[in-house]
């Protein structure tokens, strides 16, 4: 937010950002909200940042790009890989419990 002072010698200013001209006085002071306007959008580029790594097919904010649905994929092949291995295991017990049986019964 900025002041352009049109008129010194009565004390005239004008705001640039809303067109209002006004008499410039002592006892105001006038602040510039434009580093806390900055680190806002930060923390909202942050905070879209977490809600966009909830959702596997969204890019996240310091990837190389084209890399949106790395997340979906390596998820996917994450819990093939545990299917896999706890019907492997699953089966396994299966086997042993057959060859058991046939041993016991067979005896």
């Amino acid at each position: 937010m900025s002041t352009v002072r049109i008129a010194p010698e009565i004390h005239l200013v004008m705001d640039t950002d809303l067109g209002l001209v006004a008499q410039e006085r002592e006892d105001v002071l006038l602040y510039s909200l434009a580093p806390v306007y900055e680190k806002l959008d930060k923390l909202d580029l942050i905070a879209e940042d977490l809600i966009n790594s909830l959702s596997p097919s969204r890019p996240l904010l310091n990837t190389w790009p084209g890399r949106e649905h790395t997340s979906y994929i390596a998820g996917f092949y994450t819990n093939a890989w545990y299917g896999i291995v706890v019907g492997f295991f699953f089966f396994g017990m299966v086997l042993l419990y057959l060859y058991l049986q046939s041993v016991i019964g067979g005896a």
